[in-house]
């Protein structure tokens, strides 16, 4: 029989066998450190949800919850600054369709543990902030349960909006995750309807022997105009996508009435367009009248060179508001910019 120098041979399947062994016991122990944890932070995110809707976060909470593993759920984050002192209106109207989603979705049969809205306010989270290289409020961005964020995970708040509708399709294309909005109810407009109706009608009454204003045409052209002048100056605009009155740059204080993007624009900037307009339309008023009536001729005179000015002036005004908002376009007249 043949002697055995060194017993290495036989013991090595035994070894690896062990080691495999204790290489399964870690996966098996670390695989379930990790469905701990993440139990751990569902419930956790649950039990915040109950409380309140929306999830306030901080710097901590959001990258312990958001951006650390394990996760298998998706979370949206409103990046914003609601503080008094930030002066952001266009956050906290965005905040209000937030809230309304998220409520939409937390008292809906269908919600479930997939889905949690959070915030991150830059007073509580400004590493946060720095963190994503963010500069500007609010912003919307899906974390997804799997992966990091994609470009499509931002939502484009300057050329869609923010109202509910709009975030929960965005949420929909990004998570399956289908919300249905549901509104508080709002009788304001229904309230205000009633008193005007009430106002016309004790107008009508009171003037019932006498209703020969109801055909004057200088009347409803005046209320014609200021139609026009509200719907073209784009008071619609800022009715939907509720834009700041303004703009102060915190670096040197510096307020812009106008905004600089032909995608976007300013309350004071819908403002000032509808009082161009209406100055340029009085002007071509002017100019009609000295064309068509039989007056003295040197006041008629007058009237035309006041309606001229007028045009003139005011419409070289405008066209310099639209060169400053569209770059590149050639034409200009009079005034050359803003």
């Amino acid at each position: 029989m043949a002697s055995v120098s060194s017993g290495f041979p036989f013991n090595l399947p035994v070894a690896s066998l062990l080691l495999i062994l204790l290489l399964c016991l870690h996966s098996g122990g670390g695989q379930k450190k990790k469905e701990n944890m993440l139990v751990e932070k569902v419930d956790q995110m649950m039990e915040w949800s109950s409380r309140r809707s929306v999830i306030r976060m901080n710097g901590d909470k959001f990258r312990r919850f958001v951006k650390a593993p394990p996760r298998n759920y998706s979370v949206i984050v409103m990046f914003t600054a609601l503080q008094p002192q930030r002066q952001c209106s266009v956050c906290r109207q965005a905040n209000e369709e937030y809230q309304v989603l998220a409520n939409s979705w937390r008292y809906s049969s269908a919600f479930s543990n997939k889905l949690f809205f959070t915030v991150v306010d830059y007073d509580e989270g400004a590493d946060v902030f720095q963190q994503l290289n963010m500069n500007s409020a609010p912003t919307f961005m899906h974390f997804p349960a799997k992966g990091k964020p994609k470009r499509a995970d931002t939502f484009d708040l300057q050329r869609i909006g923010f109202a509910s509708e709009q975030l929960a399709k965005w949420i929909a294309d990004r998570t399956d995750v289908q919300i249905r909005v549901f509104r508080p109810p709002n009788y304001s407009g229904t309230i205000a309807l009633a008193l005007l109706v009430s106002l016309v009608g004790g107008l009508l009454y009171l003037r019932r022997n006498n209703l020969e204003f109801i055909y004057n045409k200088t009347g409803w052209a005046m209320a014609a105009l200021c139609v026009v002048f509200a719907m073209t100056s784009g008071q619609m605009w800022n009715h939907i996508r509720g834009p700041p009155y303004a703009h102060k740059n915190p670096q040197n204080g510096q307020v812009s009435y106008i905004h600089g993007s032909s995608q976007a624009q300013f309350v004071a900037e819908s403002h000032i367009i509808l009082l161009l307009n209406a100055a340029i339309t009085m002007g071509m008023v002017l100019l009609n009248e000295a064309a068509t009536s039989k007056g003295d001729v040197g006041k008629r005179r007058i009237i035309c060179l006041v309606g001229l000015g007028l045009v003139v002036f005011f419409f070289s005004f405008l066209l310099s508001i639209f060169r400053s908002k569209y770059h590149g376009y050639p034409y200009s007249f009079l005034i050359k910019c803003v």
